[in-house]
């Protein structure tokens, strides 16, 4: 049986039993209780959470556990400490950052932009219906335009500088629209006259890792990927090397957006080491949150309150 106490939001107790063994493989926490007790197999532990009120605590939290042990009349012997990282649930974090945000996008489009393979489309479709919006793929147009061309063959056949104009006229269109989630062309941001189109709306670049932007495209192939296609050697190498190449000659115009969402920084906020440990939710909870970030700066911090 369980008993539990707890403080609101700062500390919380509950004592149980449970299995000796199975506390000793933890491999972040340390059992060391005496003899007698490791012989029963039970113990009786007193664990007191410590509950920290930061911002990070709505998206994952990191919590300080003491524990002691003890057996029938026997004390405890030794008291450890661990970090432990509580669940939370996360459709219900976007759900309430979607509905606090959106009556302030005032029907503004927003344009993902981004290298190719940093999950635009994945993104883009999450979000769109976490804010009631439509998703639009950019690339998915410029096919219709050309009659259902693929954007491999458009390149192979017309070439980039055809591809780059249809994309253009493709965002003019998508400019005098609104309530749209855009998934851009990893190319478009080279264009001055795309940012002209994309600064009627909210442009969000998802900043990803090259090393893991070629694991992903590595992993399915290059085989849609026109500018990648020809390269030869090893799938990995060579499109790291391509992706390095194209980033330098993109970065700045990446930096044109209005936001920056950085994996790397939310798998440092939430404690992961690889930003492929993310899900596609907390990546669109991060999205809104330097939107409202955005916001708020666009309006002098002086009406909006989240």
């Amino acid at each position: 049986m369980m008993v539990m106490e707890a403080t609101v939001a700062q500390r919380l107790q509950f004592s149980t039993w449970i299995d000796s063994e199975k506390v000793a493989r933890r491999p972040s926490s340390s059992a060391r209780c005496s003899q007698r007790l490791k012989e029963q197999n039970k113990l009786r532990v007193l664990v007191a959470a410590h509950l920290p009120t930061s911002r990070v605590s709505n998206r994952q939290r990191h919590v300080a556990l003491e524990v002691s042990c003890s057996y029938n009349k026997f004390p405890a012997s030794t008291v450890e400490s661990g970090n432990f990282q509580t669940p939370f649930d996360e459709s219900l974090v976007l759900k309430n950052k979607a509905q606090a945000i959106e009556p302030y996008l005032n029907g503004r489009c927003i344009y993902l932009v981004g290298m190719m393979g940093s999950g635009k489309t994945t993104v883009g479709k999450i979000l769109s219906q976490a804010i009631n919006y439509s998703f639009i793929d950019s690339d998915t147009l410029v096919e219709h335009e050309v009659g259902g061309t693929s954007v491999a063959e458009i390149f192979k056949l017309n070439g980039e500088g055809f591809f780059r104009d249809k994309e253009t006229e493709v965002l003019r269109k998508l400019s005098l629209m609104h309530r749209l989630v855009v998934s851009t062309g990893g190319g478009a941001v080279v264009r001055p006259i795309n940012w002209k189109c994309m600064k009627k709306g909210i442009s969000v670049w998802l900043d990803v890792p090259l090393e893991a932007l070629a694991q992903r495209i590595a992993a399915v192939g290059t085989g849609s990927r026109p500018l990648l296609h020809h390269e030869s050697g090893d799938a990995y190498r060579k499109t790291f090397m391509r992706l390095t190449s194209l980033f330098e000659q993109r970065g700045d115009s990446y930096a044109n957006a209005s936001a920056r969402v950085s994996l790397e920084n939310i798998a440092a906020k939430l404690g992961y080491r690889d930003v492929s440990s993310l899900t596609p939710i907390a990546i669109v909870i991060e999205v809104l949150e330097q939107i409202e970030v955005f916001l708020k700066e666009e309006d002098g911090h002086a009406r909006i309150t989240f």
